[in-house]
């Protein structure tokens, strides 16, 4: 649940404060601005071009990912650290972006991040917690060799 207030809570203040697409990027970093854009596609904007009907599809991956994961988190020991906040990283990362798709048709994107002239595709804190999450997933899933 913090991860996703975070997300919130970060995206309602950037959508107070720009014009999606139309404000000037505001210089956090020499390499990172923030920058508010829509996005109806997934991760890197995949799929952002097509009629809608993606909106759905990532709304069901999401719902099916929080609970597979949710289960998950349900039958891992408590040890398990790593893994709990793994799966609670991408279940928080994937209800933020979730709540956006349904509250407003698109995810609310503004982390600019880039070299010179050449930007990375812009992204969330929601994103950020899904992948750092999944990484955690991934490390803690691995086999200990003896």
């Amino acid at each position: 649940m913090i991860i996703f207030m975070i997300d919130y809570l970060s995206k309602i203040l950037i959508m107070g404060t720009m014009i999606a697409n139309g404000s000037a990027p505001i210089r956090v970093l020499p390499f990172m601005n923030f920058y508010y854009v829509h996005n109806t596609g997934a991760a890197f904007s995949f799929l952002s071009t097509e009629g809608g009907w993606q909106q759905g599809l990532f709304a069901l991956i999401a719902v099916i990912a929080c609970g597979f994961l949710s289960y998950k988190m349900r039958q891992a020991s408590i040890i398990q650290t790593a893994h709990n906040i793994g799966c609670a990283f991408i279940i928080g990362g994937a209800l933020g972006n979730l709540f956006d798709r349904v509250q407003y048709g698109f995810v609310v994107d503004f982390l600019d991040f880039h070299y010179k002239n050449h930007h990375f595709a812009i992204f969330n804190l929601a994103d950020v917690a899904i992948f750092c999450g999944v990484l955690l997933y991934l490390f803690s899933s691995r086999k200990k060799v003896s």
